[in-house]
Parts: C-alpha cells; structure tokens; sequence
C-alpha cells in the first residue's frame, strides 16, 4: 500500500506542478489556485521532498499570516534536513534574519550556510565568505577562511542552484 500512497503522491505533485506553471491548461482563477494549492499541501504533508520545497517557499514568501508563514518555514527545514540544497541556503537565510517560529540564531545560520555551501549552493559560500571576511553571523575575521569558501563559491557554476 505505500508504493500505491507514494506513486499517487508523485502524480499529485506533478499535477499540481503543471496546474502551476502551465497557464494554457485552465485559466488562472481562484479556483484553479486553490485546488493547486490543496495538491501541493497535501504532497508537502505526505513527506514528498520536492512538495516540501516548493510549498514550502511559497508559505513563507508569499504567505500574509504569521502561522501560514511558520508553516512554510517547517517545510523547508524539513526538506533541508532531506538534503534539499536551496532549502538548505533558505534555513539559513530564516535563522540569520528569524521569522515568527525560528528567532535569530546565527550559530545555525552558519551551519546550514556551510551545509548548502557544500552542496554546491554558490550564494551559501559567498555569504560565508564575506562573513568571515567582514567578522558577520558572530564569526571572528578570518581572511583564510574567507579566502576558503570564496575558491568554493568561485567554482561553482552561478546558473546551478537559484537562490530560492
């Protein structure tokens, strides 16, 4: 029964994707919307990796409520600890500037900076790289350091991971 649960997940989440980015197959109206909405929420809530993402960044950037907002930021940690890389570089936007839900805790901004950095997300090393280089996020100036994740940012191709 969990193959059929997760096949039909994968075939929600890529009709909900399609309802998304496809203007031609039905006209953009609330109702089109809602129902993309309810098929991206109800993959996120079955634990489809890439659900979580795009869900996720859609609650917390376009969200207006607090909660709603909160929400979005529980999904993309969650696909962050999945191994999403521009989730990752987002939990470490959300805990260097805090939301609602994950206040500032620039001890973690650093880690899932480094983890994204890693994973080849070139804004994650360049942001480690001018904090080290600028004594930012409660890092010490450190030139070597910087110089470090500059290299890594440099080697990593721009147009690979969008910063979500």
């Amino acid at each position: 029964m969990l193959q059929a649960s997760t096949l039909f997940t994968r075939l929600e989440f890529r009709l909900a994707e399609r309802l998304f980015h496809t203007r031609w197959l039905l006209p953009r109206s609330p109702r089109t919307q809602r129902l993309t909405m309810r098929l991206f929420k109800r993959c996120a809530d079955a634990g489809h990796p890439d659900a979580l993402s795009v869900y996720g960044h859609m609650l917390f950037h376009r969200s207006q409520t607090p909660q709603d907002k909160a929400r979005g930021a529980r999904y993309v940690l969650e696909a962050a600890h999945a191994g999403d890389v521009k989730c990752q570089y987002q939990v470490a936007q959300i805990y260097e500037h805090g939301c609602v839900q994950y206040p500032r805790r620039e001890d973690y901004a650093v880690t899932w900076y480094a983890r994204a950095a890693q994973s080849g997300h070139y804004l994650a090393a360049e942001r480690l790289a001018r904090a080290y280089r600028m004594g930012e996020l409660g890092l010490a100036v450190d030139s070597e350091q910087a110089a470090c994740w500059q290299r890594q940012a440099d080697q990593q191709p721009v147009g690979d991971v969008a910063a979500a």
